[in-house]
C-alpha cells in the first residue's frame, strides 16, 4: 500500500517587494508564497532575533547561571542523545566556558542503559561528578522523578528544554521552555539547541562581557534543522547565521569534518544537506553507540582529532544504514497482516530500540498514516520503547494523552512534540495499546487528512530549467519544516526509461523541444510509466554530470 496523493498548486503570491536583484522571478514566487514578503523576511538577519527578555524564567536562570560562575561551582550540562540534544550540550559546554565558568563538564544518557532524558538512574550515576548545577539540555521539563532525585542530593537544577510539558511542571530550580505555560516568546518552534542558545545570550548580558556567541550559531543551525522543529522567521534567522559560518570555512572543526565525510562541500552547504548528511551522521552514534562520541566530535578544537572522530561517526552510520534497512524490509513484509486505513503500529522483537523512530518516519512517509514502530527497550526486556511520527492534522502527542487518559496506566511514559514522540510500554500491553491508539485516530482523522497533499509552485518552463535556476532555488532560501523545499508539477513526454538498482526509476523527459534528465527514487513499481506522466518534481543540478546539467528529482509520478 502506497499512500493517496493530490497535487495542490499553491495560490500564486504577490512579488511586490524588495527582492534582491540578482533573484529570479520564480524564487521570489516561492518565498512570497511561503509567506516572505520581501528579501529581509525570506532571509532574515541577526538584528531580526527575538529578545530574549519575553522567555518565562530566563532571569532566574541566568542568576543561578552567574551565582555558579562566581562561586566557581561544578556546572554539569546533562544532554539529549539525539543530534538537538548533543549540539545543544556542545553549544552549552562551550558558551558557559566563553562566560567564564572554570568548572563546566557534561554527560548524556545512554539509550538503551538509562533511557530518555535525566532519570533517578542517571542521577546515581553522575553523583560521582559532585555537579553542583545541573543545567538540562533538549530534555526536563518531563523529567518530575529525576529532577526529584538530584534536587534530594542537594543539587540546583536548570531545565532548558522545548519540548511540550504535562500538566505539572517538575520542581526544578528555573525552567526556561517557550512551550511551558505562561511564556510569552512569539516563537514555539525552538529547538533545544535554540533554547540554550537564548539562555547564553541573556547570561551574556546580565554578566556585560565581550563573548562572540555568534561562533556558536553553525552547531544552532545543525541541531535546529536535524530536529525538523518549523523554520519560523527566528528559527531561519539562526539557522541562516549558523549556515553562513559554515559556508565561510568558520563552522567548528568537528562540523567541518563531518561535512568532509559525507562528501559534501562547505561552501555550497544547504539545510538538506545538513538535514540528510550532517545530521544524520550525529545521529547515528547516540541510536547505536554512545552520543558521547558525537558530543566530543563537536567540541574539539583539533582538526586531527575531529576528522578521527567523524571518521567513527560516518562507520556508525553505515552500520546504522544497514541495520535500518533490515528493519524497513520487515516492516514493510508486516504490513499485509494489520490494518493501515487511519495508522500503523508495529513491534517485532528483533528490532534496535534506537533505529524505530527511523522505520515509523518511513512507514509514515510510505503510508501517509500516523505510525509508531517499537522495539524492546533492551534485550530480552519485558518494556517496550517506542518511536511515533504523525501527519499534518494529527497531533501525536496529545493523541497519546488522550490514550493515557482513557487507559491509566497504560503508558507508564510518553512525551514529544505535534509530528514525533516517544513512548514505553510493557511488552504484553502492546495490542491493547494498538487498538486504543487506532480508535482515537479513527476519531480525529478524515478522509481528507489522510490524502496526502503535494504543494506545488506551480510550473517550470523549459526555459527555466536551468543551472541558474536550480542554484538560485538550492542556495536561495532556508527550506525545511515549515517553510518547505520547492516543488514543481507538470505533464511530460516519457522519451525513455530504464530501472537502476531494481528500485530507482531513471527518465528522459521531454519539455518543449527540451530533453530533460529525471530520476525516481524508489520509484519503481513493476510497470512501465505511461507515455506522458504528470509529475511533481524538485529542479536541481545535476552533480553526476556536472556543469551546466540539471536534473528533475520526481517525488510523484502519475498517468497525464
Amino acid at each position: 500500500m502506497s499512500a493517496p496523493r493530490k497535487i495542490v498548486r499553491r495560490p500564486v503570491a504577490n512579488t511586490v517587494g524588495d527582492w534582491p536583484a540578482q533573484w529570479p522571478d520564480v524564487l521570489r514566487r516561492v518565498h512570497s508564497a511561503r509567506g516572505s514578503h520581501d528579501g529581509a523576511q525570506a532571509l532574515p538577519r541577526l538584528a531580526q532575533l527575538l529578545p530574549y527578555q519575553q522567555l518565562k524564567g530566563i532571569e532566574r536562570a541566568v542568576d543561578l547561571l552567574q551565582a555558579a560562575i562566581k562561586a566557581q561551582a561544578h556546572i554539569l550540562v546533562v544532554g539529549d542523545f539525539d543530534c538537538d540534544g548533543a549540539t545543544a550540550t556542545a553549544v552549552g559546554v562551550r558558551g558557559l566556558r566563553m562566560l567564564g565558568a572554570q568548572r563546566v563538564s557534561h554527560a548524556v544518557p545512554n539509550r538503551i542503559v538509562h533511557g530518555y532524558g535525566l532519570t533517578p538512574g542517571l542521577v546515581d550515576e553522575l553523583a560521582a561528578l559532585k555537579p553542583d548545577l545541573v543545567v538540562t539540555v533538549d530534555h526536563g521539563i518531563a523529567c518530575h522523578a529525576g529532577i526529584a532525585a538530584a534536587k534530594a542530593r542537594g543539587w540546583q537544577v536548570l531545565v532548558t528544554d522545548h519540548h511540550l510539558p504535562g500538566t505539572t511542571l517538575p520542581a526544578a530550580d528555573a525552567i526556561v521552555n517557550p512551550n511551558q505555560p505562561g511564556c510569552s516568546f512569539p516563537s514555539k518552534a525552538l529547538a533545544g539547541v535554540g533554547v540554550m542558545f537564548y539562555v547564553l545570550a541573556a547570561l551574556r548580558a546580565q554578566l556585560g562581557v565581550q563573548a562572540d556567541l555568534a561562533s556558536l550559531l553553525d552547531l544552532v543551525a545543525v541541531g535546529t534543522i536535524a530536529d525538523m522543529v518549523p523554520l519560523d522567521a527566528n528559527n531561519r534567522t539562526l539557522v541562516g547565521a549558523g549556515l553562513r559560518r559554515m559556508r565561510a570555512g568558520q563552522g567548528a572543526a568537528g562540523l567541518n569534518a563531518l561535512i568532509e565525510v559525507s562528501g559534501r562541500h562547505a561552501a555550497s552547504l544547504s539545510t538538506t544537506d545538513i538535514g540528510f548528511a550532517i545530521g544524520p551522521r550525529i545521529n547515528a552514534a547516540g541510536r547505536l553507540e554512545d552520543m558521547g562520541i558525537g558530543i566530543e566530535c563537536l567540541l574539539t578544537e583539533s582538526a586531527t582529532q575531529a576528522r578521527e572522530l567523524a571518521s567513527v561517526l560516518n562507520s556508525i552510520n553505515e552500520e546504522r544504514r544497514a541495520l535500518q534497512g533490515n528493519m524497513q524490509d520487515t516492516a514493510e513484509a508486516s504490513l499485509d497482516g494489520i490494518d493501515t486505513r487511519v495508522t500503523a503500529c508495529l513491534f517485532d522483537p528483533n528490532w534496535h530500540p534506537g533505529v524505530v523512530g527511523l522505520v515509523a518516519s518511513k512507514l509514515k512517509e510510505k503510508l501517509h498514516r500516523p505510525s509508531i514502530a517499537f522495539a524492546p527497550a533492551e534485550p530480552e526486556s519485558d518494556m517496550l520503547r517506542g518511536s511515533a511520527r504523525s501527519i499534518p492534522g494529527f497531533h501525536i502527542r496529545d493523541a497519546l494523552a488522550l490514550v493515557d487518559a482513557r487507559h491509566p496506566g497504560l503508558i507508564p511514559r510518553f512525551g514529544g512534540h505535534a509530528m514525533a514522540a516517544g513512548l514505553s510500554l510493557a511488552r504484553e500491553n502492546f495490542p491493547t495499546f494498538s487498538m486504543a491508539f487506532s480508535r482515537v485516530a479513527n476519531e480525529l482523522l478524515n478522509a481528507e487528512l489522510l490524502t496526502e497533499a503535494l504543494y506545488s509552485d506551480g510550473t517550470l518552463t523549459a526555459a527555466e530549467m536551468t543551472i541558474h535556476t536550480a542554484l538560485a532555488l538550492r542556495d536561495g532560501g532556508l527550506w525545511g519544516q515549515g517553510y518547505p523545499e520547492p516543488l514543481f508539477d507538470g505533464a511530460f513526454e516519457v522519451l525513455n526509461w530504464r530501472v537502476l538498482k531494481e528500485r530507482h526509476l531513471k527518465l528522459e523527459l521531454g519539455l518543449g523541444g527540451r530533453r530533460l534528465n529525471a530520476i525516481q527514487f524508489n520509484g519503481w513499481e513493476g510497470e512501465e510509466p505511461a507515455r506522458r506522466i504528470h509529475v511533481a518534481y524538485r529542479l536541481a543540478p545535476d552533480d553526476y554530470r556536472g556543469g551546466d546539467a540539471v536534473q528533475l528529482l520526481v517525488v510523484h509520478r502519475e498517468a497525464a
